[in-house]
Parts: structure tokens; C-alpha cells; sequence
């Protein structure tokens, strides 16, 4: 993918799902390496993934699912972001196993919890050190209304991290308080970003970065080497002039 920043505006939420649709299944016949790494995000995102991946043709078997953040909670906890995609997406798509699932050990305890999650990521990606950023083909990302993704909070130190893949965070504000999350080097170093917003409570934030260049963490997520993608609806679009939106359908040709 060429190195393009596209705000696209819907004027429903079918026409959304269509165009991240369009967007995933453009990095999957893009991805060159042996697997197609995915990193996952929580809140919405699970129910609109449910719907969207089965629209995708692909072969399952080279999709490696990783978490953008997770809350150090049990999996059968209904704040758990692999026990969320476990109940309503994997039972989608019988192609995918659980083994294609890159987790968290919810059983540890902070810091290990992100160690342990980070060895792991470093099986897969092969590199030999934390400093050599992996390279993700593909991040589904979500917004808070006060601007956080993943679980990276305005005005919080780990906004500043330039060397760790992963780190525990064990003061969000939101609850529950303790997670694991990709730093924004890892974010930054992916070759596609997606934000996927809906509603009018998002609108003002999306002005804020869109517009006035607040510096807030979902806008620090500029990939350096890649393709940064808003899917907005016609809510939370709604204080974006004109000269920022790009209503348009992604290219397949």
C-alpha cells in the first residue's frame, strides 16, 4: 500500500462495514509474509468484525490475531477482549482456530503479564531484539471520546515510550485498571491503520485531531511507513469541513 492518510465519510453503518471490508481485504491480498498479522482492539469493534470478516476471501490458516490491549482480567470476564472475539466472532468462522489467537496469560501479574505477551509476539515476528519494531500488516483500531486508543490515555507517560513493543499499564482511567497494550512505535511501524468511529459523542474528539492537530494519542497513531485509514459516519463526521473528508470507496483494482 502506498503511504496515503484517507478520512472516509459513510452515510451508513452498512456503508462502513463495506468499506472496512474493503480495507481488510485489500491488506490480506497485499501481505507478503508467511503469516497476515491482525492486530485486534475491543469495544465496538468485536460486534462489527463479527459481521465483516465472513464477507472476507482470504485463507484463515495465515492470520495470526494479535491484541492491540487487553484488560488483565479473565477470559471468561466480560471486559476481556479475546473472551469477547471468542463468543461472537470466532464462532463466524470455522476456518479459525484458538492456537491463531496471540494472548495474554491473564493468570500473571502485571509486568509479566506484558513480558509474557511479548515473548510471544516476538516468536511470530522473529526479530531479535524489542528495539527492532515488528511490522504488522494490518491494525483495527478503536477511539474513546477522550481521544485514547489501545489502552494509550491522554497525558500519560507510555505516550512517550520509544523503545518497548508492549507495556503494562496499571493506571487507567478507565476501568478495570490494569491491561496490557502495544506502545504507538508498534502502531507506527504497522503497514495499514484502521479507525473505525461511529456515533456523535466521537464527533468533537474527531474534530480535534482531524482538524485542529490535537495531540491526542488516536492522533499519534501516523504510521511512518503505511496507509492511516478513518472510517467515520455521518455523526461523528459531522464537524469535519468538507475539504477534510474523502467520500470515497477504497480502490481494489
Amino acid at each position: 500500500m502506498a503511504n496515503i492518510i484517507n478520512v472516509l465519510k459513510c452515510d451508513s453503518l452498512q456503508e462502513s462495514k463495506e468499506e472496512f471490508r474493503k480495507i481488510i481485504q485489500k491488506a490480506f491480498d497485499e501481505h507478503e509474509g508467511h503469516y497476515f498479522t491482525v492486530g485486534l482492539s475491543g469495544g465496538s469493534l468485536p460486534a462489527i468484525l463479527a459481521e465483516v470478516f465472513p464477507l472476507i476471501d482470504t485463507e484463515w490458516k495465515k492470520w495470526r490475531f494479535f491484541f492491540c490491549d487487553e484488560r488483565l482480567v479473565s477470559f471468561n470476564d466480560p471486559e476481556s477482549t479475546f473472551g469477547t472475539y471468542r463468543s461472537i466472532v470466532i464462532p463466524k468462522i470455522p476456518e479459525i482456530s484458538l492456537n491463531q489467537f496471540i494472548t495474554i496469560d491473564p493468570s500473571l501479574d502485571s509486568w509479566a503479564a506484558a513480558n509474557d505477551y511479548l515473548s510471544k509476539m516476538k516468536q511470530i515476528f522473529s526479530r531479535k531484539s524489542e528495539i527492532d519494531f515488528p511490522r504488522f500488516d494490518l491494525l483495527l483500531l478503536g477511539m474513546g471520546p477522550d481521544g485514547h486508543t489501545c489502552s494509550l490515555f491522554p497525558n500519560h507517560p507510555l505516550l512517550k515510550e520509544t523503545k518497548r513493543w508492549i507495556a503494562y499499564v496499571g493506571d487507567s482511567p478507565k476501568p478495570p485498571p490494569n491491561r496490557v497494550t502495544m506502545t504507538l512505535p508498534v502502531l507506527n511501524n504497522a503497514k495499514c491503520c484502521v479507525f473505525f468511529v461511529a456515533g456523535a459523542a466521537k464527533a468533537q474528539i474527531v474534530k480535534d485531531i482531524v482538524v485542529d492537530g490535537k495531540l491526542l494519542p488516536a492522533g499519534m497513531v501516523v504510521p511512518k511507513k503505511g496507509d492511516l485509514y478513518w472510517i467515520l459516519d455521518n455523526e461523528s463526521a459531522s464537524m469535519l469541513p468538507e475539504e477534510h473528508l474523502k467520500k470515497m470507496s477504497v480502490d481494489l483494482a
